[in-house]
């Protein structure tokens, strides 16, 4: 089994994030209403923190957290983990715009993959190499579900 270092993860993360900025954008951009669309804006806008967010952990992590558990002298490690980011979680798919309902369904559904993804890494992060610390990533996702459920809630009282 490999195990991730947390700085692996975290870098992982932010990736996810800027692939989340897109889809919450491209969203944006499929709407005409200005409230939906600032909403979804303002999604992407809360990609664009927890980017911030975890370049900062990131930048705080020791020494020991950001060994690579593997010899890699030609960087295919970064190239893996790249490539499962971008197909996991707010990869690149055909996209049902037609709806405000829609895009948030998808949307929760990637936040909710995103939050089953950080959990099985988490296993495979020890806690000797920052795997605690992937618990602040796994938090801030589920702010964004939660978000995002009040949001569905809000359009089907509508």
């Amino acid at each position: 089994m490999y195990d991730f270092s947390a700085d692996e993860v975290f870098a992982m993360a932010e990736q996810m994030e800027i692939n989340g900025e897109k889809f919450y954008r491209k969203a944006a951009d499929s709407v005409s209403e200005p409230v939906n669309k600032d909403l979804l804006i303002r999604l992407a806008e809360m990609e664009v923190n927890h980017g911030r967010i975890f370049k900062a952990l990131r930048s705080e992590l020791s020494a020991k957290e950001k060994e690579s558990t593997v010899f890699d002298p030609e960087g295919e490690a970064a190239l893996y983990l790249r490539a499962l980011v971008d197909t996991r979680v707010f990869f690149e798919k055909e996209m049902d715009v037609s709806t405000l309902e829609k895009i948030f369904k998808a949307a929760l559904e990637a936040e909710k993959d995103a939050i089953v993804f950080y959990l099985g890494l988490r296993d495979s992060v020890p806690d000797n190499l920052g795997g605690n610390k992937i618990d602040m990533i796994i938090k801030e996702e589920m702010s964004h579900v939660r978000l995002i459920s009040n949001e569905l809630v809000k359009l089907k009282r509508q």
